[in-house]
Formats: C-alpha cells, sequence, structure tokens
C-alpha cells in the first residue's frame, strides 16, 4: 500500500455515507431505466447498491419522474441523489425522498430565463437545507453557464468550468449551506485532471467528485476513466467517484466494479504515468447510458462506430456519440464528428455544425463519408 495524503476536504454526509474529511473514497453510479418504471428503477438502484454503490443517482425530467419517488425510496436501501436537469424547481418534488441533489449551474437558464440564477440556486439550497440533503454542483463541459463562456477565449473550456463553479461556490458559502461536493467533467481525461487540480489548488476543502463523462464503452472507457482519477486521486484530489461507460441497463453493476479496481490499484500503488493521451490516435467518446437515453440502439451504435472506424485509427480526430438531447448538442461541439441520437434519427454535426439528421440504418455511411473527408484534408 502507497501512503497518500488526501485533500483536507470537509466531510458531507449523504445519507448513510459521509464522504471527505478522509472518509474512504465513495463509488458512485447512476440508473439507466425510465425513472417511472418504478419497479424497474428499483430493481437497477438495488443492483447498484448491492455491487457497492455508496450513492445512486436517478436523473428527474418531469413531474411524471417525480412521483414514482415515494415508491422507488421504499423499495431501496440505497442512498439516493436525483440529477435535477432544466426544471430546477422539481427539487422541492422530490427532496423529501432522495439524500442528495445535483444541479448543472448551465441548466439553471432553461426554466424562468429572465430570473437571476443566484435565486434559483438559494432555492434549491433551501429545499436541500428543509429536507436533509447534501448537494452536488455539477460542471460539465458541455452545457457551461453562457454567461461564463462569453468572458473567456473560444479554445479556453477550462477556464469557464473553473470559473462558474468557484461562483456557486461562492454563493452557497455566503447563503451558509455548506453541505456540498462539487464536479468538474470533461470527455477528455487530461482536461478532467488539470480543471479538478486548479479546483482543489483555490478551494481544497471542498469535496470532490471524479469523472470522466462519456468515457465510452469498456475498456477504452475504464481506461481513459484511469488516467484521470490515477493522476488526480494519487495527489490526494477526489473524494467520491464515478465511471461513466456505455453499457446495457444490465451491466450497469460494471460501473462500480471498475470504479472499485482503479481505487484498488491505486491504493496499491499500481499506477501509470501519463504523460500525453489521445492527441495522436482515434479518440471515440459515448456517454453512458441512463434513463435520459431516448433509444437504446444508441447502444449499439456506439459499438458500431468503434468497430467501423477501426482503420482511422491511427489519426487524431475525436468521434462523440451521445444517447439523448440533454447532452448531446452542447456535448459534440467539441468533436471533430458528432453523433447525438434521439429517438427515430441520429444528428450528424461536424463540430458545432449540423449536417442533417439520419435514420438509425443509414448514419454509418454519412459518418464515414466525413471521417473519410477530415482525413483527406
Amino acid at each position: 500500500m502507497v501512503e497518500i495524503t488526501r485533500n483536507p476536504t470537509r466531510a458531507v454526509r449523504i445519507g448513510s455515507i459521509t464522504i471527505g474529511a478522509g472518509h474512504p473514497i465513495a463509488a458512485q453510479s447512476m440508473t439507466a431505466t425510465h425513472t417511472s418504471d418504478i419497479e424497474a428503477t428499483i430493481a437497477q438502484a438495488e443492483d447498484l447498491r448491492k455491487a457497492g454503490a455508496g450513492v445512486v443517482r436517478i436523473a428527474v425530467d418531469s413531474k411524471k419522474d417525480a412521483a414514482a419517488l415515494p415508491a422507488i425510496r421504499a423499495g431501496t436501501a440505497a442512498n439516493l441523489a436525483i440529477d435535477l436537469q432544466e426544471n430546477y424547481r422539481l427539487a422541492a418534488d422530490v427532496a423529501a425522498h432522495v439524500d442528495k441533489l445535483r444541479y448543472n449551474p448551465g441548466h439553471l437558464y432553461h426554466h424562468e430565463p429572465t430570473k437571476p440564477w443566484q435565486e434559483k440556486v438559494k432555492f434549491i439550497a433551501d429545499v436541500a437545507a428543509a429536507h436533509d440533503c447534501a448537494l452536488r454542483v455539477g460542471v460539465n463541459c458541455g452545457s457551461v453557464d453562457p454567461a461564463k463562456k462569453e468572458k473567456f477565449d473560444e479554445h479556453d473550456s477550462i477556464g469557464p468550468m473553473l470559473a462558474s463553479a468557484l461562483e456557486h461556490c461562492e454563493l452557497l458559502d455566503s447563503l451558509g449551506f455548506t453541505r456540498y461536493a462539487v464536479s468538474l467533467k470533461d470527455s477528455d481525461p487530461t482536461k478532467v485532471i488539470e480543471v479538478n487540480r486548479r479546483f482543489a489548488e483555490q478551494r481544497p476543502e471542498i469535496p470532490l467528485h471524479l469523472g470522466v463523462t462519456e468515457a465510452g464503452m469498456p475498456p477504452d472507457g475504464i481506461i481513459k476513466t484511469r488516467i484521470a482519477f490515477e493522476q488526480l486521486i494519487s495527489r490526494g484530489i477526489g473524494d467520491t467517484v464515478r465511471v461513466s461507460l456505455t453499457v446495457p441497463n444490465s451491466r450497469k453493476p460494471e460501473e462500480i466494479a471498475a470504479a472499485e479496481a482503479i481505487l484498488a490499484d491505486i491504493a496499491a500503488g499500481r499506477v501509470r504515468s501519463v504523460v500525453d493521451y489521445g492527441l495522436s490516435s482515434l479518440n471515440i467518446i459515448s456517454c453512458p447510458s441512463c434513463s435520459r437515453v431516448e433509444n437504446e440502439a444508441f447502444i449499439e451504435l456506439a459499438r458500431e462506430v468503434k468497430e467501423m472506424t477501426a482503420y482511422a485509427k491511427d489519426y487524431a480526430i475525436t468521434i462523440a456519440v451521445m444517447g439523448c438531447r440533454v447532452n448531446g448538442p452542447g456535448e459534440t461541439d467539441d468533436a471533430d464528428l458528432g453523433l447525438w441520437c434521439g429517438p427515430t434519427h441520429v444528428n450528424l454535426k461536424r463540430r458545432s455544425v449540423e449536417l442533417g439528421a439520419f435514420p438509425y440504418d443509414a448514419i454509418l455511411p454519412k459518418l464515414k463519408a466525413e471521417l473519410d473527408r477530415l482525413i483527406r484534408g
């Protein structure tokens, strides 16, 4: 075993576990069922809990999803976190039934756009305090606060994320709410390392939730995540983790197994020195399967994309395969080629330029044509 001096983060209780303040690093995962399908969601939450998940996250996108929470809470012993999306007011409908609320600063602008974001955060914090919930400020590369992006160079993706996270921490602290963690995620492990390192330098007392968003399919997704975790946790940064993998619903517990394996290797000193990553070879990113996926054909498509593009493995090209309209549009912008998947069609993009929407059975030839065009330069 190696001796790792953890950052002196404060303790944040999430149901029956506590993160930070030297407590064990907790592995998390997220259900991929439709939340309104109570029986299936309970079954998956229990599968994840039994696999060792310290926290199980569930997406709530509607009143119908929120209405399912009391029964889900009654049916599982898992510590539940809710992923609030555009409608921050849903916090009031779910907080009594969960242990943590997660909000994304970039999503606060979609509902009641003229209301100051500070009022919305205060609403969430007040609800959390009233119902004994922790919070996570979840900053994501593809949905950064637009007001922050305007203040940085268009090629600087880390600056807006960091500024947004620090601003929200300052507001929560000023409100007297300190029972929160922060996550800063990107699909590029090197950016995850850099943004979390810089945040930890400025706010070492705040627990960090680590993850590489849209890491993709095993084993690549595990390798990308391992790179980020090794470099951060070995420096004492990180209090809870998620390995985000594109796998079928029945295999979601693999995220927990992968996280625990990485954590065990780091604790034993079985780490790799990472100097460079993804700069001279093909990089395929794909989001984890979750309840927001609108067509499970996306999972098979991600596998087919990987197989079809193998011939381009020596080219520094990034292809993103996203499973829903929540993350898809924004998080494909930085990819050379992006596919975000709707219920019946797949939207093809070249960076931020939309190239059209195509049926699932017609998208691969379109993607190949664009990939060949990039290779030819």
